[in-house]
């Protein structure tokens, strides 16, 4: 990665505002999830269930993430509700 392509990725996860980040740039895992996610939308049959599942561990790694090293209460938060988000997902209670 080119030096000021690497400096801009630090900057944009280090979140707005500076103080109390409340936006931030999609980390690694949170990207993944939401690139599977659109696949697993477009594929269908097992392709789709792989990539669902590759979509919920991305959020599963984003959450803990989050839940563990967030900067702030906020960004905690996010991280036990993509956690809850997951384990209603993966239990089938909406279907």
């Amino acid at each position: 990665m080119p030096a000021d392509l690497a400096a801009l990725w630090r900057r944009a996860q280090r979140g707005w505002p500076a103080s109390y980040p409340v936006v931030q740039f999609p980390n690694a895992p949170l990207l993944v999830a939401i690139g599977a996610s659109l696949f697993a939308k477009a594929a269908s049959g097992d392709a789709s269930d792989l990539l669902a599942a590759v979509s919920r561990v991305g959020v599963t790694i984003w959450a803990y993430l989050e839940l563990a090293h967030g900067d702030d209460a906020f960004r905690r938060v996010l991280g036990a509700g993509g956690l809850v988000y997951v384990a209603v997902a993966i239990s089938g209670v909406t279907d």
